[in-house]
């Protein structure tokens, strides 16, 4: 066992808190110490694919490491890396870096998982290319076939490694092998319960099924984003919950506008005698009793019934986008003309009757089409 030298083990140390421009200094000053330590050729390799861009200069150091030591996985494994940084163009060239890696160590399980994915990923850029941008679904399960061997073999030697798992998903997912997917998912969970992107995945699938509604659908959210707080889809599709809930708002504004237009009987219907205007003031105070009972049970009990976090982030939303600030005007001006309708001593229903249309329209207009607006 290769014994590292301690500045090596160091620019780890410094590249595992984010610290790659002195972990980079400290190899260059231990390479040019000792230019044979193929260890920190390795390690500079890997500054360097901190950031994608320096691929070349990653892929120049492996050079460096590989003819020192042509045999050592560890620069052949790191070559890999610096090839897929490179481009999807030289993932021929990462395939045979690897294979020669299963071949000098063929039970260590991450040399058959980089390979299916290497494999997997450049049939199908291949493909790509070849169609125009477009693959047909079997040549998807044809490239699937070939990784597949390999894939299993990384889950067989390493039972318990997220990326195997990972890979496997990959290949399943882009195949449409949904069964296997979804097991994927769950075994990785099983191994990191704070995996963003699987989580992800699974409360997705959770809060999108039939008959889930926008509080259940946010409380999913919520719940996965308190255990994967760096997930962006987590945030984005906590965001797209919230903004349904909010959007229901305005059902309740329409609900009291039409409460109050059946109170004046706005609209004649054919054989029934309208009402006589004005309404007395008891009736019109009387009114104010289903629409305060009408927000109480439909906003205010049920928003004081959510979670903290999903409180928390509609109130983000209204002051950050646009859309949910829309929403919440619609309504206000709805009940507006609501109470403006049942409230006022009307002589004449022609007033009441533009206040009706004018309360109705500006949101009927938007409510259909404004589902994924959150902006």
């Amino acid at each position: 066992m290769t014994t590292l030298h301690p500045a090596v083990e160091r620019a780890e140390a410094l590249l595992a808190i984010d610290r790659r421009a002195e972990a980079e200094a400290l190899m260059r000053q231990r390479l040019a110490e000792d230019p044979e330590d193929i260890r920190a050729w390795v390690k500079l390799a890997k500054c360097h694919l901190v950031e994608p861009k320096n691929a070349d200069a990653a892929l120049d150091a492996t050079e460096q490491a590989l003819a020192l030591g042509p045999a050592d996985v560890g620069a052949l494994v790191m070559r890999s890396h610096a090839l897929w940084a490179a481009g999807g163009g030289r993932l021929p060239e990462a395939e045979k870096v690897l294979r020669e890696v299963v071949r000098l160590s063929p039970e260590d399980w991450y040399g058959y998982a980089k390979l299916a994915d290497t494999v997997f990923t450049a049939e199908l850029l291949r493909l790509g290319r070849a169609g125009g941008g477009a693959v047909r679904a079997d040549e998807v399960d044809a490239a699937a076939r070939r990784a597949e061997e390999l894939a299993m073999a990384a889950l067989r030697l390493g039972p318990e490694e997220v990326y195997a798992h990972e890979v496997v998903w990959k290949i399943a997912s882009l195949s449409g092998n949904t069964t296997v997917a979804d097991q994927m998912d769950e075994a990785i969970l099983r191994l990191d319960p704070q995996h963003q992107y699987a989580l992800a995945r699974r409360t997705e699938k959770a809060a999108t099924a039939p008959g889930v509604k926008a509080t259940e659908a946010a409380t999913l959210y919520a719940d996965a984003l308190s255990a994967a707080p760096e997930s962006a889809s987590l945030r984005s599709k906590l965001d797209d919950a919230s903004y349904r809930l909010l959007r229901g708002v305005r059902w309740l504004a329409l609900l009291c506008l039409a409460l109050a237009g059946t109170m004046l009987d706005l609209f004649a219907v054919e054989g029934e005698t309208q009402r006589e205007l004005p309404v007395s003031l008891g009736q019109r105070l009387w009114t104010l009793v289903p629409m305060a009972a009408i927000w109480a049970l439909g906003a205010l009990l049920r928003y004081r019934r959510l979670r903290n976090g999903i409180r928390i982030n509609l109130r983000s939303l209204i002051r950050c986008r646009r859309w949910p600030r829309i929403v919440l005007a619609q309504a206000a001006w709805a009940m507006l003309c609501a109470l403006l309708i049942a409230q006022l001593p009307w002589s004449d229903r022609t007033v009441p009757q533009i206040l009706f249309w004018t309360g109705l329209l500006p949101t009927a207009a938007t409510i259909l089409f404004d589902r994924k607006k959150r902006g």
